[in-house]
């Protein structure tokens, strides 16, 4: 895997590569040197990666040959994929199959377009002979496959970063500009053979009136079921972060569906499947929390306090199950609940149910966020009211939970201010509640230790840690509370 960061430009057949050894830090230029790549492009029947700016190609020739799967990642940016050539070349392999199970959902893999590219590739250098930056110079025959091939010729050039700095990668744009290259229109070879032939279709999209109300909303929604979309991969290859990305999004989606249901409705079976997804990954996202945590408690305690092979439970035992929760996550992602979650979401992004209100001035939303802040204190309300103390506490995971909805429907309005005030309620209270989870993790996995005849003194030593830290958390809550409400008065 590697994370591809290029520039690519339309040029002239007639363009000459301009003097490049004069920019900062290069001290030559190697090559060029001339390659054959013949590259076959797989999609669904109606291209359904190509839509979404992802290519996946069994490539002969060059110094990288193999299956290549690449996913956007931002403007110029690409998370590339590699897997060795296979004996089979129509039969994708597995392992790049299964990472675009979300946007194929069981669709059959095809070849659907050939490109056979002569590339001269110059490496700009520094003094050192490491390579900064590398030119691919392309001339390209590219066949859209079929009943009737279309064959299109161009010519286009590359800038990709190597080890140099992306203040370089521009630089070396501006020069190629200036020598009469122009930014690329299309984002890969793929989709500009694509396009010539016949319009690429686009991730669904609904029709909204500018400034309104419904515009702002379904701007929302669809970027976070972007960014759902696009953490798949991520988290079947159990990548750093991407579950919990993954789960954010879901939540995400989810409040936001709550919060702006005058505007889009008929979406509560979607909620509830969100709220589905969100278990699912929530497990191995909370095995991955507690593991880190105990991991940099112990990294703090004295060694005498450590005894008996307590690392190894709260490490190695903890990280089984993680990878246990993973397997469990990855076969709900090849399911067919989960592709109809995902055909709910392009359904709402391109024919949403809107209401009469979604056509209103967008500034008609900001009484939602404050709707969704007095839920906020109507929670706290509540739980002040409870006079036993365990009952107040437990109440006050309600309060939590309406902080985070009130800053994710302030994060949607681009309230800033507010989402960070509420964001504030949320991080005191759920400190809290990590200490009190992490405790009772910290019960059952001594329990296990006292039945392996192992001392649990450093489990003792940790759940005091723990306890104390959740003290804290709370007793730090009501001048939070007071601070943020005093604020949030001010903001609305």
């Amino acid at each position: 895997m590697a994370i591809e960061i290029e520039d690519k430009f339309d040029v002239p057949v007639d363009y000459e590569i301009p003097e490049l050894t004069d920019l900062p830090g290069i001290a030559e230029a190697v090559g060029p040197k001339t390659h054959q790549l013949v590259a076959l492009y797989f999609d669904t029947p109606d291209l359904r990666l190509a839509a979404r700016g992802i290519t996946l190609r069994r490539r002969r020739g060059g110094t990288d040959p193999g299956w290549h799967l690449k996913l956007p990642k931002a403007k110029g940016v690409r998370q590339e994929i590699t897997h060795p050539l296979t004996r089979s070349a129509k039969i994708v392999p597995s392992e790049l199959a299964e990472l675009v199970l979300a946007y194929t959902r069981g669709a059959p893999l095809a070849p659907i377009a050939e490109l056979d590219t002569r590339r001269a590739v110059t490496q700009l250098v520094n003094g050192a002979g490491v390579r900064l930056v590398e030119i691919a110079d392309d001339k390209v025959k590219g066949t859209v496959l079929g009943a009737e091939p279309h064959v299109e010729r161009w010519r286009e050039v590359e800038a990709e970063l190597i080890e140099g700095d992306e203040k370089l990668l521009r630089k070396t744009g501006k020069r190629l500009t200036r020598a009469g290259a122009a930014p690329a229109d299309s984002a890969s070879k793929l989709s500009r053979l694509l396009n010539a032939a016949a319009p690429l279709p686009g991730p669904p999209h609904a029709e909204t009136v500018p400034g309104s109300a419904g515009e702002v909303v379904m701007g929302y929604l669809s970027a976070q079921a972007g960014a759902l979309l696009s953490q798949d991969p991520r988290v079947r290859r159990a990548e750093e972060d991407a579950v919990h990305q993954m789960r954010v999004a879901s939540r995400r989606l989810r409040s936001a569906l709550k919060s702006f249901r005058t505007v889009v409705e008929g979406t509560e079976r979607l909620q509830d499947e969100l709220r589905w997804l969100g278990q699912v990954l929530g497990e191995a996202r909370d095995l991955e929390v507690v593991r880190e945590r105990f991991a940099g408690r112990l990294d703090g305690l004295d060694d005498a306090l450590i005894v008996g092979p307590v690392r190894a439970r709260l490490s190695s035992d903890l990280l089984d199950a993680e990878h246990e929760a993973y397997d469990r996550i990855r076969e709900v992602l090849g399911g067919e609940r989960y592709f109809a979650l995902l055909d709910a979401l392009d359904d709402l992004a391109g024919t949403p149910s809107l209401t009469k209100p979604a056509g209103k001035p967008a500034g008609t939303l900001d009484a939602l966020a404050a709707k969704s802040w007095r839920r906020v204190t109507r929670a706290y309300d509540r739980a002040q009211a409870i006079a036993d103390p365990v009952e107040r506490e437990n109440a006050m995971h309600d309060v939590r939970k309406a902080a985070k909805r009130a800053r994710y429907t302030a994060e949607a309005l681009g309230m800033t201010k507010l989402a960070k005030r509420a964001e504030s309620v949320q991080e005191v209270l759920g400190t809290h509640l990590d200490g009190v989870v992490a405790q009772g993790r910290l019960a059952a996995e001594a329990e296990t230790a006292r039945q392996s005849g192992e001392d649990t003194f450093t489990y003792g030593v940790l759940s005091g840690l723990e306890r104390a830290a959740a003290e804290r958390a709370y007793e730090e809550f009501p001048r939070v509370w007071a601070e943020t409400t005093e604020a949030v008065a001010k903001l609305l």
